[in-house]
């Protein structure tokens, strides 16, 4: 699907899931090369950009998190810049690009020379909206962040492993996504003063902050799930440590009552207290008072 908006001279043609004849009827008009039109059809894995005479070309992935499956996956989207028009071609609907666009048009209607300093500038804003956006799709991780922290302290240790796995998963999608950007503008900062003038380093800078911006939440998103892996971790190991020591007490404390009832039921001349008035009373009170002793010694010792 093409949606085409004009402003101020400048052209944005908008591809959602382009066909092959939508394509090859921008490739003479916008001095599309074939290695771009065929890319602009197919996925791609990496992020990169291409410098050409006529034209800019940049892929860049953003994480966009799928509510059913609970995960962040990448998606992309295709740049393709000239001197007063820009293409975006992506697979799916893509919610800033749509929010940009009534903007776009809006401010067409209302005269807003918001967009009328050509097409680098429409570049740059379309790119800070999507890292505002990304900026929004990590508010699931800090949601399920905040409820790992409160679970894992009300006895819900080993519900949580399987949580901030999902959650580990997530930023490790997001991560990859975003930090390939850095290389992509690094790149456009040498071709983009050239391209789109002097003024365009403004514009690259800002979407650097941005960048850097979005770079330092993730990896302090990461240094908090790492962190609350490890108390995790040792909740769990305190846990199984309470477990095994109950264990071991009841162990010990029992075993009198098994090992004393197998010695006088030996078929043994002479056995002691066998025989004797009261004799199961006293092989009783035996196996308890040795029962009790290991019990007073591990309190003794504080290991109850």
């Amino acid at each position: 699907m093409i949606s085409i908006y004009k402003n101020k001279g400048i052209t944005w043609i908008d591809l959602e899931s382009p066909t092959i004849d939508e394509v090859k009827k921008l490739m003479p008009k916008y001095n599309i090369p074939p290695i771009v039109a065929d890319e602009l059809l197919r996925p791609t894995t990496r992020s990169k950009i291409e410098i050409y005479n006529n034209i800019i070309y940049a892929i860049l992935h953003f994480p966009v998190y799928d509510t059913t499956r609970k995960i962040s996956s990448a998606h992309e989207i295709d740049f393709v810049v000239g001197k007063n028009y820009i293409i975006t071609a992506h697979s799916m609907p893509i919610a800033p690009l749509h929010e940009i666009a009534r903007t776009f048009e809006a401010g067409l209607l209302m005269g807003d020379k918001k967009f009328g300093k050509g097409s680098g500038q429409i570049l740059s804003i379309i790119i800070k909206s999507l890292y505002d956006f990304t900026l929004r799709q990590l508010d699931h991780v800090y949601k399920k962040t905040s409820a790992i922290k409160d679970n894992m302290f009300i006895g819900k240790e080993k519900e949580m492993v399987k949580e901030i796995s999902y959650v580990q998963g997530d930023l490790i999608e997001i991560k990859r996504s975003v930090y390939a950007h850095r290389g992509v503008l690094n790149s456009l900062k040498v071709a983009g003063e050239k391209f789109f003038g002097a003024d365009f380093i403004f514009y690259l800078n800002s979407m650097m902050r941005d960048l850097e911006r979005l770079e330092g939440l993730i990896e302090n998103s990461k240094e908090t799930i790492d962190l609350l892996q490890d108390t995790n971790n040792s909740l769990l190991s305190n846990r199984t440590n309470e477990i095994m020591k109950v264990l071991t007490v009841i162990a010990f404390s029992t075993f009198p009552l098994v090992f004393l009832p197998q010695v006088f039921g030996m078929n043994a001349k002479n056995m002691p207290i066998m025989g004797m008035k009261g004799d199961f009373w006293i092989v009783v009170a035996t196996m308890i008072s040795f029962s009790l002793s290991i019990i007073y010694y591990f309190k003794k010792k504080k290991w109850l």
